[in-house]
């Protein structure tokens, strides 16, 4: 047992060899285990791909499939031919509580982002105006906006952050963009901006969902009074919801 023991403690231990000094701007060294995981990786994409080429080279052009049937083209427009499932009260009331909740925290999360990001330059730009006085007609023609607010005239539009000229002169815009602080607040400015353009179009796509079930819900509300049936005006897309027209009804 002790020559065994001993045995063991002569053996020399093995390490893998670490990024030699001249190449250490390129990185840590690969090692053979993850070569082995980005290899394996690389030969499952290529087979798919493989696979996928095949599929299209085999491929029928004329083959039926199910989507032929179920969509159509009015005046150059492609309309899904939703059919009219069989659904509960209940069960639509469950799915619009549902949506109606969904969107309404996409909401808060949509504003928040704004809050972060200062999106002060947007589309809904404040109805307010600014009306700045002066003593007479003579002085109106001399002076100009940019004057009275001691701004540059680019700068007039702004309701926020307008700069005076003197700010202006000490300011320095010399920015390090090669700084790792720069790139790195840059980075997660970019990452803000796209998750706040997902989530707007998430939320654009949970409100044309809400706004198919409760057109549903009132269709499905006059088939249980037995009232006249509303006309279709237009007919629902991928991006809008149906249209009807209730008719008038008299009120005892």
């Amino acid at each position: 047992m002790s020559s065994l023991r001993n045995a063991m403690k002569s053996q020399r231990v093995h390490k893998e060899r670490h990024q030699p000094e001249a190449r250490k701007h390129l990185g840590p060294l690969e090692k053979k285990k993850d070569y082995k995981i980005r290899a394996a990786d690389q030969n499952k994409k290529k087979k798919a791909l493989k696979t996928l080429r095949r599929n299209a080279l085999n491929r029928n052009p004329d083959e039926y499939t199910h989507h032929m049937v179920k969509s159509k083209l009015k005046d150059g427009e492609h309309y899904e031919m939703v059919e009219d499932e069989e659904l509960s009260v209940g069960d639509v009331m469950q799915d619009l509580t549902y949506i109606t909740h969904r969107r309404s925290v996409e909401k808060k999360k949509i504003e928040k982002l704004k809050a972060q990001l200062h999106l002060l330059e947007s589309e809904e730009k404040p109805k307010n105006t600014h009306i700045l006085f002066v003593d007479d007609e003579k002085q109106a023609k001399k002076t100009s906006a940019a004057k009275i607010l001691d701004t540059h005239p680019a700068l007039l539009g702004r309701s926020f952050n307008r700069i005076r000229l003197s700010q202006l002169a000490h300011m320095s815009l010399d920015i390090d963009a090669n700084n790792p602080d720069v790139k790195k607040l840059l980075k997660s400015k970019s990452r803000a901006y796209k998750e706040l353009a997902q989530r707007i179009e998430r939320e654009n796509k949970l409100r044309i969902m809400q706004e198919k079930l409760e057109v549903r819900k009132k269709l499905m509300a006059s088939k249980s009074k037995d009232e006249e049936k509303p006309k279709l005006v237009a007919e629902g897309t991928s991006s809008t919801a149906p249209v009807y027209e209730w008719p008038q009804v008299r009120k005892k």
